[in-house]
């Protein structure tokens, strides 16, 4: 913080070593993973307004069987973010769509907790929901235009991009 970077950390992935109590007492914008993540943690992240950054690709990945406390966070009010974790050694995901799906399949969130994890809760978890996230007046938005019929699909259709169209940093 010292040098203007904001605090994350990935916490409780393998293990609950209170990763997410510490970053919620440093005020962290996000701790990421959870599968461990104990009522203690879940507390102190609704408390400093921690956001819970799920990676449901990282979770596949290393088949791990214990999933995050999805009910808990919901019922303490913490953000749900979801991100793909992106790296050559547990979570090999590019895919924001899959993401979703599979944070649907796996660990039963709604359509609308999966387009929000990936829109305004991410943006949360990244600091910057002041400027983007949602479509509001005065804000930028870097915006997919999607061939679906319902968003719906954007979840729960496997192995399609009905991409149409991006446009970056438009300002609403």
């Amino acid at each position: 913080r010292a040098h203007g970077l904001p605090v994350k950390l990935h916490a409780e992935q393998l293990s609950n070593l209170h990763g997410a109590a510490l970053a919620a007492e440093f005020g962290a914008l996000s701790a990421d993973h959870l599968e461990h993540l104990d009522e203690a943690g879940i507390a102190a992240m609704a408390s400093a307004g921690t956001t819970a950054v799920l990676l449901p690709g990282a979770y596949y990945f290393v088949r791990e069987t214990k999933l995050p406390p999805i009910d808990a966070l919901r019922s303490a009010a913490v953000p749900l973010a979801l991100a793909t974790d992106c790296n050559p050694g547990t979570s090999p995901l590019t895919s924001l769509l899959l993401t979703m799906n599979m944070a649907a399949t796996l660990f039963r969130l709604t359509v609308d907790e999966c387009l929000a994890g990936v829109t305004r809760e991410a943006a949360r978890a990244l600091g910057v929901l002041a400027d983007r996230g949602t479509l509001e007046a005065g804000k930028a938005c870097d915006l997919s235009i999607w061939d679906v019929e319902r968003p719906a699909e954007l979840v729960y259709r496997m192995g399609f991009n009905p991409l149409h169209a991006r446009v970056w940093s438009a300002v609403s």
